[in-house]
């Protein structure tokens, strides 16, 4: 079928690039420039899971408004500016403006809307707001076909209110009146506009979901933001703003487990991952502890509560292991034949990145009272790693789907032709990625540490030693690879424990773990700067020498920010602090070009070739982890 005839009912997932998001987790408001919602299909105020309203519209009866500006001041706060030159006088410079202030707060939108003249005579003149109900499903939302669940609508005076079965919001237009009329609502504020003066409309709404299982947190951050840009002066200037931008985001994607409201965690990104994510959570924290021991601590403390206890097939949960991804209902994506349920614990590398983070957090100063707190936990993740981990009895930590309609891929480059051989074919499974391998041994070590200092048990700690020296030993065995592109380990094993050949930015998270010889860790270094997987504005997740590689694929050939930064972690882990400040200017590149709110990926055009990445059109943003790179670059510039 051709795309003349392609049925007209296809769905696609919403494009974002060109969209204005103001967030505060778990509530995110999208709009256009003019902050109208409604004229893209990602537009629309989210609470949750769950877009309660779809359009969003400011119009004025005596005049067209035309939009100049949009200037957000923060992930929270945006002003949008406009002229009035309907009721204005016949000069040719503006002399009527209306300023649109909007601030979002967890579970709250706030509008105000002020009008101001340079006239010399007054002016009346009348406001409105159109609002459409919706209460879809975030998820029905990406995937192109949102599904409108408006059971009750209501207006009295200056209130309206609207629900569905288990969402509502309510509105309150101060100083104006509403009417509702089936799914939308309209509120209208006469105003009168003195000479030289200016007057003020204003609106609110609360938003609740009673299935929401996140929410914001009560307790601000702990990262002091004026200090961190303070130090990265002296260097790049673009790195204190990329800095600023993202520590903002980081602190506005913060949440909480309703039931322990004083252990934070990040969102994974706006729009779809509003909620708790193992590997993306962890990794934040991870990237971010140089300003931020407590949030990695709270991290850790959140997820082992939610550890796994049980073997369960459908959840992919077992014993010890670290959950993917928590939602308060079955996600379904019926275009790929996915089907998670609320608890989902479809993850190779979370358990793993747990114990790291662990390690690092209680170097880095996390009490000592805290660890020991998490030590059962951490032996139920190293438990994992031994019994659970390897699926097919190779020695190496894999990943198999065993329901059907899980996620085939499990490591981080989630999509399902994410692990394909250098001709483009696709791998088989199970899957034994190489950086869950780097990941592992790192944990081991870490954790036998931990054991022994804290614990005192010396034998459990013998026997991890000696479990990580035979995976060491048997990953520089079993996963270099030589291609026409140089020598270098494979993305992964597949089924016939054969090395997948394609070069990716998977060697790049190697870097640090301690798996690797000091020697191959700078080769490695070497190839990931070379003009094939660097493109000047990062790494790219898969070399240009390789079939599949497209720099707009999602996970083949794209440049993935904290991808790129996880290399830097590594590097200077390994001691490669030139090579590890040549890849921060790229990513300095890359924030500059973004306004320094990096994008959840972008394309991997060479810089010979552009001035600036294209965005890749429906990447999330902000993106915890994208953020969280600007601090390992301030980690680049403070080793300098």
């Amino acid at each position: 079928m051709n795309a003349l005839t392609e049925p007209a009912t296809r769905t696609r997932q919403p494009l974002l690039d060109d969209a204005i998001i103001t967030l505060r987790a778990p509530t995110q408001v999208w709009s256009r420039a003019s902050g109208d919602a409604g004229g893209g299909a990602i537009d629309g105020v989210y609470h949750g899971d769950v877009r309660h309203v779809r359009e969003l519209e400011l119009s004025c009866d005596e005049s067209e408004v035309e939009w100049i500006s949009a200037a957000p001041d923060g992930p929270s706060r945006v002003v949008f500016s406009a002229v009035l030159r309907g009721i204005d006088d016949d000069t040719p410079d503006p002399k009527v403006r209306l300023l649109r202030e909007r601030v979002v707060l967890p579970g709250e939108v706030r509008e105000t809307w002020t009008l101001r003249s340079a006239r010399d005579e007054p002016v009346s003149t009348t406001l409105r707001l159109r609002l459409g109900a919706e209460f879809a499903s975030l998820h029905d939302v990406k995937a192109g076909a949102p599904e409108a669940g408006v059971a009750e609508v209501s207006a009295r005076d200056a209130t309206a209110s609207a629900r569905s079965q288990t969402a509502s919001f309510t509105l309150e237009a101060t100083g104006g009146s509403v009417e509702a009329d089936g799914a939308e609502i309209r509120a209208v504020w006469p105003l009168d506009l003195p000479a030289r003066g200016e007057a003020t409309a204003s609106w609110r709404i609360a938003l609740a979901d009673t299935t929401l299982v996140v929410s914001g947190p009560t307790a601000s951050s702990g990262v002091d933001v004026a200090a961190a840009v303070e130090a990265s002066r002296g260097g790049d200037p673009r790195l204190g703003r990329w800095l600023e931008v993202a520590l903002g985001d980081l602190d506005a994607l913060r949440l909480t487990l309703p039931q322990h409201p004083d252990d934070a965690f990040y969102a994974a990104g706006a729009p779809w991952f509003f909620t708790l994510f193992g590997r993306d959570s962890l990794w934040a924290a991870r990237l971010a502890l140089p300003l931020d021991v407590g949030m990695a601590a709270s991290t850790l403390r959140v997820l082992a509560r939610l550890q796994g206890d049980r073997d369960e097939p459908d959840s992919a949960q077992e014993p010890g292991k670290i959950l993917h991804e928590l939602r308060a209902t079955t996600l379904v994506q019926p275009g790929e034949g996915i089907a998670l349920p609320p608890l989902y614990y479809g993850t190779v590398d979370a358990t793993a990145l747990w114990v790291c983070l662990l390690a690092d957090a209680w170097r880095a100063g996390m009490p000592e009272t805290e660890v020991t707190a998490l030590v059962p936990a951490l032996r139920g993740a190293l438990d994992w790693l031994i019994r659970y981990g390897d699926n097919d009895g190779d020695g190496f930590i894999d990943y198999h789907d065993r329901t059907g309609h899980g996620l085939a891929n499990q490591g981080w480059k989630d999509s399902g032709d994410s692990i394909q051989w250098r001709d483009g074919r696709l791998a088989e499974g199970p899957i034994a990625l190489c950086e869950v391998q780097g990941y592992a041994y790192e944990a081991a070590l870490a954790g036998a540490e931990i054991l022994e200092q804290l614990a005192g048990d010396a034998e459990e700690a013998s026997r991890l030693r000696t479990w990580a020296a035979e995976l060491r030993a048997r990953f520089a065995e079993a996963y270099w690879v030589e291609t026409p592109e140089g020598r270098y380990p494979a993305v992964a094993l597949d089924r016939h424990k054969q090395p997948v050949d394609t070069l990716t930015s998977n060697i790049g998270h190697l870097l640090g773990t301690g798996i690797l010889d000091p020697g191959d860790e700078a080769h490695i270094a070497r190839l990931l700067l070379g003009p094939s997987l660097s493109s000047g504005f990062g790494i790219r997740t898969m070399s240009t020498g390789a079939a599949g590689y497209w720099p707009l694929s999602y996970h083949g050939g794209s440049v993935w920010t904290h991808d790129t930064a996880i290399a830097v972690h590594g590097m200077l882990r390994a001691g490669l602090h030139a090579e590890a400040e040549q890849v921060v200017a790229g990513l300095l590149a890359a924030a500059e070009a973004f306004s320094y709110r990096v994008p959840e990926l972008h394309s991997g055009d060479p810089v010979t070739e552009v001035s600036r990445p294209a965005p890749y059109p429906a990447a999330c943003r902000p993106q915890a982890w994208s953020a969280a790179a600007a601090v390992v670059a301030l980690s680049a510039v403070r080793e300098r």
